[in-house]
């Protein structure tokens, strides 16, 4: 009974010492702190869609020389691959048989116009019958159109250019046998200012580009919605701007595109037939397009593109998009954020969705000027769905 206090001092000594120690414990725990990212804060903005097309140029007329009488060419009288005017003698065919035939001609409608005179006299004194009048005046008038004949067999011996433009090298030299009617061309005349670019655009780009004016997503770019710039094969701009002429009616089955064709200047004639060329056509206007800077877009095990925000609670979301094109240094999006959210472009690799992150601007972002965005890149993104 002596040791009751002894003992009982010992128990509460050691649940003090066991108390305290717990109380050092819990504060040597630190409490964590919310990662930092970096945000930028998404507007909309009105952005002018733009499509990339591949094309070719070709010539806005096109003329094959063919002769249109039998004959040798003595003569010919332009420079090749120089510039011709419409009406230009191009060669001279041998006129001598030509010239044989008109007078020959001449003379046989002389003869028929005297014998027609005469009897018209005689006719009316009855010396002569009426049918012998109507024969000689008929054969007065196949003698005026034999005549006739003969002088445009005489003038086709000059081949003239039918149009004015560029001409190529010619198939025949002098003393070259040259028929009517032959499927060979002499030359080939191709007018290059103006001059035609065909290109191709998806039918289903075309289909959908056409939902989207008029559902009103896009608006028409009003009087610029026709107009047309042009980029050369080494990559540099052409310096004239192009309207867009028509659309084919119908669909290129094996590649499943419409061709549109456009006209543009060619004073220089820099632009040659068959030359491959990008064209540039404004399709129509969005809004209130949002422009997502690419440092905020990723993409899933799937390749689809996605992004975090940062909601109104300061905890990040996760969000599918569908991204449709390039914009600069932007993506396009279509579906998946919406104006005034905090898109993360800093800091991803240290958050995941849900947690809680302390939010600052953004300073791997270079801030866009409003209503002034890039042109938009020909590729198609990919798109979440």
């Amino acid at each position: 009974m002596q040791f009751k206090p002894a003992v009982t001092a010992l128990v509460s000594a050691v649940a003090l010492a066991t108390l305290l120690s717990g109380c050092k414990k819990e504060e040597a725990a630190p409490v964590a702190k919310p990662p930092q990212v970096g945000v930028v804060t998404l507007q909309p903005q009105a952005y002018t869609l733009t499509s990339e097309l591949p094309g070719r140029t070709t010539a806005f007329r096109i003329a094959e020389v063919r002769p249109q009488v039998n004959g040798i060419i003595l003569k010919r009288l332009f420079k090749e691959g120089g510039e011709v005017k419409a009406g230009q003698q191009l060669y001279q065919i041998d006129p001598s048989i030509y010239e044989s035939t008109l007078a020959s001609a001449q003379a046989n409608l002389q003869s028929t116009k005297s014998l027609s005179d005469r009897y018209k006299q005689l006719v009316a004194e009855q010396a002569v019958s009426r049918q012998e009048y109507d024969d000689a005046q008929a054969k007065r008038l196949q003698a005026e159109a034999t005549l006739k004949s003969a002088q445009i067999d005489l003038r086709y011996t000059k081949v003239l250019a039918p149009i004015s433009g560029r001409i190529g090298r010619s198939a025949v030299t002098e003393g070259a046998l040259v028929s009517n009617g032959q499927t060979d061309a002499m030359a080939v005349i191709q007018q290059l200012d103006p001059i035609y670019v065909d290109v191709t655009q998806s039918s289903a780009e075309l289909l959908k580009l056409r939902r989207e004016l008029e559902s009103g997503q896009l608006q028409k770019a009003g009087a610029n919605a026709a107009k047309v710039t042009l980029k050369l094969e080494d990559g540099s701009p052409y310096v004239h701007e192009g309207t867009l002429e028509f659309s084919e009616v119908s669909v290129d089955e094996t590649t499943g595109s419409v061709t549109l064709r456009a006209v543009f200047p060619n004073p220089d004639h820099n632009l040659l037939p068959g030359m491959f060329v990008h064209a540039r056509l404004n399709a129509g206007v969005h809004s209130s397009a949002i422009l997502a800077p690419q440092q905020g877009v990723t993409r899933d095990l799937k390749g689809l593109p996605t992004a975090l925000v940062v909601n109104q609670e300061n905890k990040v979301e996760l969000r599918q998009l569908k991204a449709s094109r390039t914009v600069g240094s932007q993506w396009l999006i279509e579906d998946g954020l919406n104006p005034g959210d905090r898109l993360i472009t800093e800091g991803l690799q240290f958050v995941k969705p849900g947690v809680e992150v302390k939010v600052t601007e953004a300073t791997n972002v270079k801030p866009a000027t409003p209503g002034v965005p890039a042109n938009a890149s020909a590729a198609a993104g990919a798109k979440g769905k």
